[in-house]
């Protein structure tokens, strides 16, 4: 995308959090069931931590029973963009921020209608904004 954001490694590591650089620059993932969002309930949307872009709608959450926040839609098509992940020997289709690039998760077709799909996403790559 020729306007996504695009900062030096050195700039991303002076505005995320450790963890946060671990998950949305080097493409990490933090433990299930350790993640602020996970069980949030409350309505509102959820941003992406690096650049602020909204990306999911609380009303297209889900409990996957995963331990990471789930959704069955972004918040706009236009709000994530996939690619290939063949790492740890398996495939699956990692997303990131289409505004800035950085690893949200992964998205998985087991999710409930009437997408069919599971956005499994690190709580540390979300911030929250209640309604």
């Amino acid at each position: 995308m020729s306007d996504q954001i695009e900062k030096t490694d050195a700039e991303w590591r002076a505005e995320l959090t450790p963890e946060q650089y671990r998950v949305l620059r080097q493409h990490g993932t933090e433990p299930a069931f350790t993640g602020a969002h996970y069980a949030t309930k409350t309505p509102g949307r959820y941003r992406c931590a690096a650049c602020g872009a909204d990306l999911f709608q609380s009303g297209a959450k889900f409990d996957s029973g995963t331990g990471w926040p789930s959704f069955w839609q972004p918040a706009k098509p236009e709000a994530v963009a996939t690619t290939e992940d063949r790492s740890y020997g398996m495939l699956r289709t990692e997303v990131h921020c289409a505004n800035c690039g950085s690893h949200l998760g992964h998205v998985f077709p087991d999710g409930p209608e009437p997408t069919g799909l599971r956005y499994c996403i690190n709580s540390v790559s979300l911030d929250f904004e209640a309604d």
